[in-house]
Formats: structure tokens, sequence, C-alpha cells
């Protein structure tokens, strides 16, 4: 039988983007400016959407929620990995490490079904605008929020204590640029294949049935538009999608190509930029995917500008 040399570990190592030292200055202002943009970008959609009365909608409802998760999975990452950027030596706890995952899963995860949620509220609205009002009432959107926060807190925290309760081989090193499931993986002793079987699982499921929502009701929605008569019509019922199909488009292809294989077919650089892609780049383009494609946000930020400059004259 083979022995393994199991160790209580008290930090980890992260190998970080890029081991040159030439490229950790320029990183860091690229990087620092990615996230900056994305704080600013989300934080100025969760104000616009909770003071303007305009924007009380349960599109607008989902979009600040979307807004939160983005900030949240962001934020779980990218201010230790800027941290790492400036110091010799790239390590993280093993509380902050499990802390950092938790949060981690909790967003992506919810971000998903927040998606999809996003899909049906535009099926209801374009192909049963009589019963809107009805069925995406306020009491209807809290509970579709509700449910995927509590489904992915519990998945979080399965994943997360299973990861962090079981045995190491001694090697602290993890090959990313933060704590996630797949380089953790490669550093246990014990239960590796049972917990990537439960990640595999539990990532293809929410993919999935995340997906297929967003599928039937664009399809659905799509069924409904060809058969308007009138183009101003068509026109404007694929406005209203635009945004968020861009958005759906990067985010589920992204995720897709990085969680949806065998781990045998992995590469550490290859997950290295599509987590980059997804963790950073990701929440930055959201926002100005909403604002520069939305004519309601851009005139509700035109309006609280105005304000701005009313009051201080």
């Amino acid at each position: 039988m083979k022995e393994h040399n199991i160790t209580v570990l008290t930090e980890f190592i992260l190998t970080g983007i890029s081991d040159s030292s030439e490229l950790q200055v320029p990183l860091f202002g690229l990087f620092l400016a990615i996230y900056m943009t994305t704080m600013i970008g989300n934080l100025g959609i969760i104000i616009l959407t909770t003071v303007d009365h305009h924007l009380q909608t349960p599109m607008y409802f989902f979009l600040r929620h979307l807004a939160i998760t983005d900030l949240g999975y962001s934020t779980a990452v990218g201010p230790k990995m800027l941290g790492n950027f400036v110091r010799d030596q790239n390590t993280i706890s093993f509380n902050l490490c499990a802390t950092q995952l938790a949060f981690f899963l909790v967003f992506i995860g919810s971000e998903l079904f927040i998606l999809s949620a996003m899909s049906y509220d535009r099926y209801v609205a374009i192909c049963k605008p009589l019963l809107y009002t009805v069925l995406m009432s306020r009491r209807v959107c809290w509970v579709l929020m509700a449910m995927p926060y509590l489904y992915c807190t519990s998945v979080s925290l399965l994943i997360t204590v299973k990861i962090f309760t079981s045995s190491f081989c001694g090697c602290n090193v993890v090959n990313h640029f933060y704590c996630d499931c797949i380089p953790l993986l490669s550093l246990l002793c014990s239960n590796a294949e049972e917990i990537a079987f439960i990640v595999m699982i539990f990532a293809a499921f929410d993919l999935i049935v995340s997906l297929l929502v967003v599928l039937v009701s664009y399809m659905l929605i799509l069924t409904a538009v060809l058969r308007m008569n009138s183009a101003e019509g068509r026109r404007k019922a694929f406005s209203t999608c635009g945004s968020h199909l861009a958005v759906v488009t990067v985010f589920y292809g992204t995720l897709i190509f990085m969680y949806v294989q065998p781990q045998s077919s992995h590469s550490i650089d290859t997950d290295k930029m599509s987590s980059i892609f997804y963790t950073l780049v990701i929440p930055m383009l959201n926002p100005l995917i909403y604002t520069l494609r939305n004519k309601d946000v851009k005139s509700s930020l035109h309006r609280t500008w105005r304000n701005i400059g009313n009051t201080f004259t």
C-alpha cells in the first residue's frame, strides 16, 4: 500500500499568474485598473438600481444582484492577488484560503442562476406581457434570488469543508493565483477522487440546469418575436435581450471551457487564463455592457449626475 506523508498545513503558497519579476509591476497596474473599474461599475449599478424609482422593476432587481455577485467573487480573488504582486512570497493562510474558496463558490454559482432568472424575466416580459406583474411579482423575484443563494451556500460549504478537513500530502504550493478546487485537489492525500466527483457533479448540474432555462427561454422568445408583425416590435424585443444575451454567452462559454472537462485534460496555463477572464474581466465587462446598451440605465445615470450637480449649485 502506498504511504503518504500527511502534514498539518498552516499556509499555502500561490504560484500566481507569472513568475517573471519584470512582469510583476505591469501586471499589478493592469489588474488594479481592472479591479477598480469592476468596483466602480458594479457599485454604480447597485446604487442606481436602488435609489432610482424608474429602475424598480424585476429586470433591474436581478441586474442589481448580478452586480452584487460580480463584485462578490471578484473581491474574493482580486485584493489578495494584487497584494501578492508586491510581496516576495505569495502566501495565504489555511483559513483564509478556505474562506476565499467558500465565498468564490457562493458568488460564482449564484451568478449562473441569476442569469437564468433574468432569462425567465425576459421571456415573461415578451411572451406573457399581460401576466407580467403576476408572474414576476416582488415575492416571486425574492424567491428566485433566495433559492440560488441558499443552494450555492450549501454547496460551497459542503465542498470547502470536504477539502479542508481532508489530509494534505505535505506540499503546500497551489499552482494558481487563488484557492480554487482543482489545484487544491492535487494536494490531497485522501478523498481527492470523491471530492473531484462531487465538484464535477455540482458544476455540471449547475451549468446544465441554468443553461437549459436560458436556452428554453430564448427559444420561446425567438418564436414569439418571429410571429410579431411589427418590425419595430421585433427590434425592441431584441434590444431588451441583447445585453443579457452577450453576458450569458461570454460567461457560460468560459465556465463550460473551464469546468466541464475531465481533470486529466486540464492545462494549468489554460486554466489560469480562463480564470483571469471570468474572475476579473467578466465582472468588469458586465456593467459596461448593460450601461452602454441600456437606455434606462444611461438615463438614470444622467439624472443622477444632474441631481448631484443641482445639489452643489
